[in-house]
């Protein structure tokens, strides 16, 4: 071996080694630092609605609101908060790891309007005669009050002196906290201690003197009530009313299990991935592998520099793009093997196919990473967390899986290690044709002159079969008022309780135990033998709620989760994915008319409407429900199917432009079809294979919390390959079969005058 092919061999070699060290040295780091969604490791989520506290009063900007709002989260101590702003009047609040969920309910809602007040409710002062952050826990004679650092010492010593100034009860000063004009007063409030029960001011207190200095406010407070009093009115005013239209809650212990399972399915999916690919394409499989480590480190570390949260579908995110990410392996390794099998040599070869692989790649990342971005902007909770994976999933992609495995292989091609080794590829040798004995190219593939065109119609005769079904499915459970569509509360608005043992429960002991609490539950099922998921129509309130979750929690000792949607979320979730979707078609049709023709597009778009009904054909048949994951499942099977049909739109124009002098007849284009499909099968079939591996281990041994994402999924990405190979060409060769070709007009040639001879003697 040559001095430069060892130096070669020695910086593949050294890449490797470096990636190891990269690896290991950062690894720990990097899992130390990664922030775990709610779903992972339990907290809660709760949706706002901000509306002015008076009647056709403004809003103040949102941002204000979600600054207020992070005030209150900090004097918690909550790490990592997610405040997300939607719309003009929607404030998201997410807090993992959260234990006292009533305490930080209470304290991000309560506008914390603090005001003094006379008997006859006559404003005195307000907040801002305090001091900034001048409300702390104190104690006079051992019980807990709130001391008060006066900011405006003169204005209060004149409220004081002109109080003590009259005789009892007029004296009095009264202290509220969100005080409501017309609404509130000191008088009914006394009706109400009269009664025994607790008023709504804070306290009250005669005055006998004039106060100069500091104040304190006195009642009949616990350590923490004083403490939290405090907290408010440190944290300012929140001038708006926030009424609560979405909730999710979810209990740490089933987080946590949710968590160890799903990383637990997706580890062995991506191990079966590798191995898979080590099988195939052997010396190919083994780089494949090694990158894969390392796309799988890059995601982790650029999420979490992003301050990305981890969420179980984030998870399955990440599991669905690693088979997709080895799909731009798959695509540049079958156009090695294409260029292999022509005769030519393993320099070559390497060269041709990663070249030729490049822009099948990018167009079918970059239409993927469209329908992501869409998700993005435009989505919101789950489906904006799998977006944001996704992206990042299809960035390292492009970086990794195509820079990265490119650098490598060049080194290992430039080393001379294969040049005599072409079966490490994953090709026979007895394919190859001895082009020294000038013998041509006779090994095609498997499925070399198969007629798919013709077979099309047995596809498109069980699809339309499926949704034939599933149309009759939805009339009749219609009719019988179970609703066409099983819709969740993501949709249908309502509540929804997941009840949890460590033990195997009984669904009869859950149903005696709603029973008697008097819930009309519209719908139980059991996940398993330790889950129970109770779906009730009714948005029910928070103190229900507390009521049936103590039940559980002191039954099972694992407190139950509960996802409460109301009307207004639920019609909103609809239109949003209606929406999400007609974006995504549409985005992908102007990119694909751009790239390609406007036929391509037209057939992408065909295919990628028949996966999504045939995913909703499922869930009509089987009755399962239809969530706010199911978006983001179709919006990823768009994503993943036309990245299927672009590779073989790809072959289909590379051929049709190679002929463009040629008139072709429908017989010509289907002949096309049929080699473009011949060549790119068994990468759309190994493609499959390493995407649905993932989520087999997933539906089978990951957490039950997602199996309808995973199903889902499963379901889509059958379709998706199976539209990709039939159904999408044959609506293209339909297309282009009733195309009238366009007749070029031919150039008139102006005929020029013969310039004169000249000859000597006669006419010079």
């Amino acid at each position: 071996m040559s001095k430069n092919k060892k130096t070669h061999l020695g910086v593949f070699f050294a890449t490797i080694v470096a990636f190891a060290i990269v690896i290991a040295a950062f690894a720990q780091d990097i899992a130390r630092n990664t922030t775990l969604g709610l779903d992972l490791q339990g907290g809660f989520e709760i949706v706002y609605e901000v509306s002015p506290l008076e009647e056709g009063g403004t809003l103040p900007e949102m941002s204000v609101v979600a600054r207020s709002v992070s005030k209150r989260i900090d004097v918690l101590g909550v790490s990592e908060p997610q405040i997300i702003i939607e719309g003009e009047d929607r404030i998201r609040v997410q807090l993992a790891g959260i234990k006292d969920q009533d305490q930080a309910r209470r304290m991000i809602s309560a506008t914390a309007n603090l005001s003094f007040r006379d008997v006859n409710d006559n404003l005195l002062a307000d907040g801002t005669i305090i001091d900034e952050g001048g409300a702390s826990l104190g104690y006079e004679n051992g019980i807990p009050v709130v001391s008060l650092k006066i900011a405006d010492q003169a204005k209060f010593a004149e409220i004081t002196r002109e109080l003590a100034a009259k005789s009892s009860p007029d004296n009095l000063i009264v202290t509220w906290l969100d005080f409501e004009e017309g609404s509130d007063s000191y008088a009914a409030e006394q009706e109400k201690v009269a009664n025994g029960e607790e008023p709504k001011y804070i306290s009250v207190a005669g005055v006998s003197s004039e106060i100069n200095g500091d104040a304190i406010i006195k009642g009949n407070f616990t350590d923490a009530e004083a403490r939290e009093l405090a907290d408010l009115i440190n944290s300012g005013s929140l001038p708006v009313k926030m009424t609560e239209v979405y909730s999710n809650v979810v209990s740490a212990d089933y987080g946590f299990g949710a968590f160890n399972l799903t990383a637990r399915a997706g580890l062995i999916g991506v191990i079966l991935v590798a191995l898979f690919m080590i099988a195939v394409y052997r010396v190919l499989g083994i780089l494949t592998t090694a990158v894969l480590a390392l796309y799988i480190f890059s995601v982790f570390g650029i999420y979490s520099l992003m301050g990305g949260v981890f969420t179980l579908p984030g998870i399955a995110a990440l599991v669905l793009g690693v088979g997709m990410t080895v799909d731009a392996n798959i695509i540049t390794y079958e156009r090695i093997k294409d260029e292999l099998y022509m005769g030519r040599s393993v320099q070559k070869a390497v060269k041709e196919g990663q070249t030729m692989a490049f822009t099948t790649i990018f167009d079918a990342q970059f239409t993927t990473f469209l329908a992501a971005l869409i998700m993005y902007v435009f989505g919101t909770g789950t489906v904006k967390g799998f977006a944001t994976m996704l992206m990042v999933t299809l960035v390292s992609t492009m970086l990794f899986n195509v820079v990265i495995s490119r650098f490598l292989l060049s080194q290992l091609v430039k080393s001379g290690v294969l040049d005599q080794r072409k079966s490490w590829f994953g090709v026979k040798e007895s394919h190859i044709p001895d082009v020294s004995r000038k013998q041509e190219q006779f090994y095609h593939g498997p499925f070399y002159q198969v007629d798919f065109m013709s077979k099309a119609k047995y596809c498109i005769a069980v699809s339309v079969a499926v949704l034939v079904i599933a149309v009759g499915a939805m009339a009749v459970n219609g009719l019988s008022g179970k609703g066409i569509m099983n819709l969740g509360i993501d949709f249908s608005s309502g509540t929804k309780i997941t009840v949890t043992s460590n033990e195997p429960i009984s669904l009869s002991e859950v149903q005696d135990e709603f029973k008697k609490l008097g819930v009309t539950v519209s719908r139980y099922q059991q996940s398993g033998d330790q889950v129970v998921y109770v779906t009730i129509k009714e948005a029910l309130k928070q103190e229900q709620l507390q009521s049936i979750k103590s039940v559980f929690t002191e039954k099972y000792g694992i407190e139950p989760n509960d996802n409460v949607v109301t009307p207004v979320v639920g019609r909103e979730l609809i239109k949003n994915a209606v929406m999400l979707s007609l974006l995504a078609w549409v985005a992908m049709l102007l990119y694909i008319t751009i790239r390609f023709k406007w036929d391509y597009a037209v057939a992408c778009i065909v295919a990628l409407v028949h996966d999504v009904g045939i995913v909703l054909a499922f869930f009509a048949i089987l009755r399962l429900e239809v969530n706010t994951e199911l978006i983001s499942v179709c919006l990823a099977i768009i994503g993943y199917s036309i990245n299927n049909s672009i590779v073989v739109f790809d072959r289909v124009r590379e051929t049709v432009d190679s002929q463009k002098n040629v008139r072709l007849t429908p017989s010509d284009y289907k002949q096309i079809v049929n080699e473009a499909l011949d060549k790119t099968l068994v990468r759309s079939v190994f493609s499959s294979i390493t995407t649905i591996l993932p989520v087999i281990a997933l539906l089978a041994l990951g957490s039950g919390a997602i199996f309808i994402f995973n199903f889902a999924m499963f379901v889509g990405l059958i379709a998706g390959t199976l539209s990709s190979i039939f159904i999408a060409p044959k609506v293209w060769l339909e297309i282009r079969s009733r195309m009238k070709p366009s007749v070029k007009k031919k150039k008139k040639v102006k005929k020029e005058a013969l310039d004169e001879m000249t000859i000597p003697g006669i006419n010079a």
